[in-house]
């Protein structure tokens, strides 16, 4: 699924999540290194242990960052698969 962020450099996430687990993930914009590698150490990891990690980071004065939209994104896409899995 596409996330589209608010208030950061990037301007949308690609996130991908079976059975709980983060699959794949793709920053648009931002810093391209850093996002990479926090796009890297997430694959593979359980979606709640993630959000966990990354929900409340911010950015300088920013309210929010990269990888707080992550977190969120994250939740979207687990909300959907629950709804897929309820809907089958």
């Amino acid at each position: 699924m596409r996330y589209q962020t608010k208030g950061t450099c990037s301007t949308s996430i690609d996130v991908e999540v079976e059975n709980g687990v983060v699959k794949f993930v793709e920053f648009f914009g931002g810093c391209n290194g850093n996002l990479k590698g926090s796009a890297s150490l997430v694959t593979g990891m359980k979606v709640d242990d993630a959000i966990s990690k990354l929900k409340g980071i911010r950015c300088g004065f920013k309210n929010t960052s990269c990888p707080d939209q992550l977190s969120k994104a994250l939740q979207a896409a687990l909300h959907e698969e629950e709804k897929r899995k309820n809907a089958e």
